[in-house]
């Protein structure tokens, strides 16, 4: 994935501008920054869940899995319902594989509105592992975990960059495997000028 000169908004306001970075197969590139600067908003046009202002972001077609605060998940299916179902959107089958990265054998026939915050977390991120797409752009990812599930997503992230994936993730935590950091404040957008202002209501 190649991000050249992006520029993105949110709430129509610009705030961030003349994004560069690139993330090769096999690595793993972190975004840090405080609360506000604009990483969410940075990740969601990424994934094309909103238009870039400027700038080109080069990614294969149907390369990106993304995964936010939101679990995505179905109520009233269980564990395994959930990621068959994924699977199925997907085109990709086995799930034996995600059950297995994060520990959720014991809780495949689980309703998923039975579950704790943290089992929910897990079974999120499982997904990822059902979407067969190289490039992971996640926000927050360990969200609601503990220690214990935390190392299991450094486990499942290390997997699959040792697999050629790619990985991009707006964290503040340490995830026990090596990546490149960027900082994301050095993007702030300018702050804009209003050029029609009335100097009456100064």
């Amino acid at each position: 994935m190649t991000v050249t000169d992006l520029a993105c908004a949110r709430g129509g306001m610009p705030v961030l501008e003349g994004v560069c970075f690139a993330v090769r197969p096999g690595t793993a590139l972190l975004l840090r920054g405080p609360n506000g600067i604009g990483k969410t908003t940075l990740l969601r046009t990424l994934a094309g869940l909103q238009p870039a202002l400027a700038g080109a972001v080069s990614a294969p077609p149907e390369s990106i899995a993304y995964a936010a605060h939101a679990d995505g998940l179905k109520a009233v299916l269980s564990v395994a319902e959930n990621l068959r179902f994924w699977a199925r959107i997907f085109g990709t089958s086995g799930i034996e594989g995600a059950l297995a990265a994060f520990d959720l054998g014991d809780l495949a026939d689980r309703q998923a509105q039975n579950l704790s915050a943290g089992q929910k977390r897990r079974l999120g991120l499982a997904r990822l592992l059902v979407t067969g797409r190289p490039i992971w752009v996640l926000d927050e990812p360990t969200v609601s975990l503990d220690a214990a599930s935390v190392a299991l997503f450094g486990a499942a992230v290390r997997a699959h960059l040792a697999a050629g994936g790619m990985a991009l993730i707006a964290t503040h935590i340490d995830l026990g495997f090596t990546a490149e950091v960027l900082d994301v404040s050095r993007f702030r957008a300018a702050p804009q000028r209003l050029d029609d202002f009335d100097e009456a209501f100064a």
